[in-house]
């Protein structure tokens, strides 16, 4: 079970998310805090696996609050939570786990607790990799994990997450060779996936595809044998 603080200088927010995470049968104990104080005093008082942090609090900021537990020697895994994206940046170079913006989804929620159990479980924190994009002239962080596929578009690549797309201006070419080692790879001259969100893979009258987060893109002969060899060590069989 994974216990939590959930911090925030709005008492309707605290409560909001509170709920949200009592819902999820992975969450243990939920402190519950409206000042940075108060969340650090939780820190003292609990056993506590991990924060959810509002970033715009006064005095003790979210951010105040992640480089102080940066420098414990087990420090609790770090979620954001805010209204707006122009930290994230700082975000993840203080290793967070995660960084939702509100109104909180409950899915999203989910994916921030699913990232919380890998974490204690590997039992080492890991910074994420993040990748910066420009959405309507606004530039934003993603984290690479949440990229579900990249396709190629000229001397672009469209990176596909859940919730969006974003163009940025690298060769699909040097992201393969980049991210190889990031569990993504080739399956067609247009198309980099990631392997651990390969839903399903198609046969049909010769042809191949894989499904990746509702989207069925093709496998060239080309890319075929080698797709085949990582989904077989994956697990992940071909159906008709």
């Amino acid at each position: 079970m994974v216990n939590v603080v959930v911090a925030d200088d709005e008492a309707p927010a605290v409560e909001a998310l509170a709920y949200l995470l009592a819902q999820d049968s992975r969450i243990g104990e939920i402190h519950k805090a409206t000042s940075g104080a108060e969340a650090l005093r939780a820190l003292e008082r609990h056993d506590v696996d991990a924060l959810f942090l509002d970033i715009h609090m006064p005095a003790l900021t979210g951010l105040d609050i992640a480089k102080v537990i940066s420098r414990f020697s087990r420090p609790p895994a770090v979620v954001f939570v805010t209204a707006d994206e122009d930290k994230a940046l700082q975000a993840f170079e203080l290793a967070a786990v995660d960084y939702l913006l509100k109104p909180v989804r409950a899915d999203r929620l989910a994916e921030s607790v699913r990232r919380i159990c890998e974490l204690m479980e590997d039992g080492a924190a890991a910074k994420p990799e993040v990748i910066t994009v420009d959405q309507g002239g606004i530039t934003k962080m993603i984290r690479r994990d949440e990229i579900k596929y990249v396709q190629a578009q000229g001397d672009y690549a469209r990176l596909h997450t859940a919730e969006a797309s974003y163009l940025i201006r690298v060769p699909l070419n040097d992201l393969e060779r980049q991210w190889a080692d990031a569990g993504y790879i080739r399956i067609h001259r247009s198309y980099l996936v990631a392997m651990d969100q390969i839903q399903q893979m198609r046969m049909s009258a010769g042809r191949a595809s894989v499904l990746v987060g509702g989207a069925e893109l093709p496998v060239s002969r080309r890319h075929l044998p080698a797709v085949r060899d990582k989904l077989e060590a994956t697990r992940v069989r071909p159906r008709g």
